[in-house]
């Protein structure tokens, strides 16, 4: 259905592209003007950057249903951000993965500053997440059912890794979130919500424990042995 409108509304943006870049023009000879430029040169530029930004704006505000629409995988993006950005600071990352006794996660992410489950969701353009007092807010509906499930996954595999490695490890539990309208990161009912681009700076800006190479490298072998991978 989504797809169907940005089809039939296709005439509406190009109309309305229109209409900015005409301002556009009007803008761009006056500030040729005031600024002893080519008058007409002037107008067509700044049109022309207007039509393009406007387009481009249009373009990235499609884009980021992709995953939301079925058309990507939100963990194959937010894998990808943590490969790139982590491995080479000595975290390593772990995909697909099944916490005994509990659901399956997307990422567990292991490194110097401490341990992180991160998941992947995504939500229609219209719904609104936000942070209401203590209380998390998916659009019009509470959020604990989706932060309790992360939360509780992140808690019991802290104990898995704990007993069998030996090493304490406390575990915080992060969401990606792909689409829906999340206008700065949200932290409610013991779940962090931000977008794929931000996890990385996330998990290194806050160390939540100070582990050397040797107990790193401990952990991520007893990750690897207790959690069956998901096909």
């Amino acid at each position: 259905m989504y797809e169907q409108f940005w089809i039939k509304e296709a005439g509406e943006r190009r109309k309305a592209r229109a209409v900015k870049a005409a301002g556009g023009l009007v803008v761009g000879v006056l500030l040729g003007y005031r600024f002893g430029l080519n008058l007409p040169l002037a107008g067509v530029v700044t049109a022309l950057l207007v039509a393009a930004a406007d387009a481009a704006w249009a373009w990235h505000s499609y884009n980021a249903t992709a995953v939301w629409r079925g058309r990507r995988r939100g963990e194959t993006i937010t894998g990808r951000l943590l490969r790139r950005r982590l491995r080479r600071r000595g975290y390593h990352v772990l995909d697909g993965r099944a916490v005994p006794g509990q659901a399956s996660i997307d990422h567990l992410v292991i490194g110097p500053g401490g341990v992180w489950v991160v998941d992947n969701e995504a939500w229609d353009p219209d719904t609104e997440i936000a942070r209401y007092g203590d209380r998390l807010f998916l659009g019009e509906k509470y959020g604990t059912k989706v932060a309790k499930a992360l939360v509780d996954v992140s808690t019991s595999l802290a104990e898995v890794l704990t007993r069998e490695s030996g090493v304490e490890v406390t575990i915080e539990p992060l969401l990606a979130v792909h689409g829906g309208r999340l206008r700065r990161t949200v932290t409610a009912e013991g779940l962090t919500l931000l977008k794929p681009r931000l996890v990385t700076r996330w998990i290194l800006s806050g160390p939540r424990a100070d582990y050397d190479a040797q107990q790193v490298e401990l952990l991520a072998r007893t990750a690897a042995r207790v959690l069956r991978r998901m096909n």
